[in-house]
Parts: structure tokens; sequence; C-alpha cells
């Protein structure tokens, strides 16, 4: 972790953010592209103590942290990401359409807050090209005899709406999207709360939201000839109404989950200078700063619908105790995004290893285990 943080402040960050993150990804996919690199990494940094293992929409988790979309989204780096002990990878945010996104630049950081602000815009190679290289992977996969969860990675697919479509073609367009990635994905994820789509997030009222999702669902199940878990990502600035809203429209039409939250658009809360900031312009903000109300959300959202569905938990997840307090208070899963790049590429082990570690009980203390959804329950020796 020291030699990373070295290397970033030495290297990393004087070079422009984007170009940073095609050059590590590039590390990242090249040493699992070595014969035998992605199983040794996966051997070094795997989750592989049964007490956190997760059963979820219908999954067999290894652990319950995951890579959260936006590093990977064009699904080119699946198995290399995987290695370095994510225990799922969520690729996207895929559109019907291929687009280029916005102008750079259009990724920022903000070390002294350790965030990140973005307005890629869902720069990606559009639902045919995507579904195409994961057709490829899974067939690989197959030959291999593996199987997600047991040797292969499971692999969750984030879907947005293509800029050019009018919010009156957004249904069309989200299933175009669920038709071609649905029998390719362990699950599915409606994103509906970026900030750097224009009307996006308008998509969040419920009166929109319900055709939007049912849509999605008969598309996707209907591609894939089986039940593909569907979720939807919701913004941390919705009021509580809209997050109660969005909770009763979940468990009401059957959706699997909920993934809390997407970046914010607020600034409020940072060390970096107001101008600073300032000057950087429009974009939704990542990291620490956006832990308390994630987890305000994910605490409201657990409440409301009970034990019926999964929630994700992300947004501000940078250390094994951010993880554990988001398990406590009612996440199924956790993802992280913006960790990675302040932590290195070894952060996904260090956080399963110390919620290993703090599962096992102290000396006379009994046994303890991850239950649930990311709960925790007390077994006591007597």
């Amino acid at each position: 972790m020291m030699l990373y943080r070295l290397l970033f402040a030495a290297v990393f960050r004087r070079l422009d953010p984007e170009r940073a993150h095609r050059l590590g990804f590039g590390a990242i996919r090249a040493a699992a592209a070595v014969p035998g690199g992605a199983r040794a990494l996966r051997s070094y940094c795997g989750p592989r103590d049964p007490a956190l293992f997760v059963k979820a929409l219908g999954l067999d988790f290894p652990g319950p942290f995951g890579l959260a979309a936006g590093f990977d989204k064009n699904a080119v780096g699946i198995d290399g990401l995987a290695a370095l002990g994510f225990a799922f990878v969520e690729v996207g945010t895929v559109t019907a359409r291929p687009q280029p996104g916005n102008p750079p630049p259009r990724l920022f950081r903000l070390p002294r807050d350790r965030a990140l602000v973005n307005r890629m815009g869902f720069n990606n190679d559009g639902a045919q090209a995507v579904a195409a290289r994961l057709t490829r992977w899974r067939e690989r996969q197959r030959r291999r005899g593996l199987t997600p969860g047991a040797g292969s990675p499971i692999v969750g697919i984030n879907l947005g709406k293509t800029k050019a479509a009018a919010e009156t073609e957004a249904i069309a367009d989200y299933e175009t999207s669920a038709r071609l990635l649905a029998p390719l994905a362990d699950y599915l994820v409606v994103n509906v709360s970026s900030p750097n789509t224009p009307g996006l997030r308008d998509l969040q009222a419920v009166s929109v939201l319900r055709p939007l999702l049912l849509a999605v669902r008969e598309a996707a199940d209907r591609a894939a000839g089986r039940h593909v878990p569907l979720l939807v990502k919701i913004a941390p600035d919705l009021a509580d109404q809209d997050i109660d809203a969005v909770a009763d429209l979940a468990a009401e039409i059957g959706l699997d989950g909920i993934v809390a939250t997407n970046t914010t658009i607020r600034r409020d809360g940072l060390v970096t200078a107001p101008e600073r900031v300032e000057a950087l312009g429009p974009g939704g903000l990542s990291g620490p700063v956006l832990r308390d109300r994630a987890l305000d959300v994910l605490r409201r959202l657990r409440v409301r619908v009970g034990d019926e569905l999964a929630i994700i938990g992300v947004g501000g997840i940078t250390t094994a105790e951010d993880a554990a307090e988001r398990l406590a208070a009612g996440a199924t899963l956790l993802q992280g995004y913006t960790g990675f790049i302040y932590e290195g590429p070894f952060w996904a082990r260090r956080i399963h290893r110390e919620l290993s570690r703090r599962s096992r009980p102290a000396p006379g203390a009994g046994s303890r285990e991850l239950d649930g959804p990311g709960r925790r329950k007390e077994n006591v020796s007597r």
C-alpha cells in the first residue's frame, strides 16, 4: 500500500486522470493475460473465507465486496479485475448505441478529499459490441468448465440511456440494451441516477420509473429465457420521500434489489478549496465525502423494504470499517470504485481480509459469521 501511494504521488497524480486510468487498467489486463497470471493473482487476492460467502440474487458470491460500474465500461478486463479480489464485477454503464461521452477533460481528482469528480457521459462501445465481447468471454469460461461464483467471476451489467434518445424513447432504448445483454448477465442494473446524461435523473420519478422497469424486466427475461435479477440504481440526492417511493415501487413490482447510491451533485463537506472545486465544473462527486449520505439512504431503504430485497451499498466505502458499517446497516453486498484509484490494486484484498478477521471471534467469545443481507448473527458456543 505504501509503495502504491508513493507511485501515485510520483507518477499517477501528475498524469491526466483519464490517461492514468487507461494505463493502470492496461497493466491489470496485461497481468491477467500472462499464462497463469490471473490464477496466481486470484489465489493471492481472492476472498476464500466461508464466513464471507453471500447468497443473493440467486447467486453464490465468494465475498461481499465488488467493483462498481464505471471502471470497466466495455467488459474488456473482467478476469484481471476479479483476480484482484473483487467478489463480482459490474460492467458498464452500457447504452443501446455507442457514444463517445462528454468532451474531455471529464475526470478530475480531489486528492485532499480522496475524491473524484466525473462527467464522463456514459462513454462506451454500445450494447451490441459489449454483447459480442461478453459472448466470447462466456464461451471461454464454459470451455474451461467454470460457472459464475465457482471459478468464473460474477458479472453484473449496468444499463443507461443513450444521450441521443429522447425521454419518450427511453423505454425502447433500455429495452434494446436489455435484449442484447440480459442473456449474458448474472444480474442487470437500470441506471437512472447518473448526473451526466441530461434528463436521466428525471426517470427516477415513480410514474416514469414503473413502466421503464416493467418493460426492462419483460425484455430481459424473454431474451434470456430465465429470470434475470434486476436492480435499480438511485442517486443520493433524492429527497427521503422519493427514496421511500422508489423502495415501495421496487417491492411492489418484485424487483430483485436496489443499488444505493450513485455519485452526488452536491459539493458540501469538501476540504478542497471551493474555488478549485467550482473551476472543475459539473459532474458527479464520489469518495469518502459521500459516505454519510449513502449510509443514511441504505438504512432508510432497509427499514422500508425489510429483508425481501437485496441492497448493494456503494458510495464512500474506502476502508474495511466503512464496509463493516455498511453491512451492519443492512447491505447485502458492497461496491467501490474511487477507493480503487487512491488505495491501489490490492484494495479489495485488504477489505475482504479485514472483514474476515472481524468475522472471527475474540478468544472465548464464540463464533460469528455474516448472515442474510449482510448482517451478522452470533453463534455463541456454550
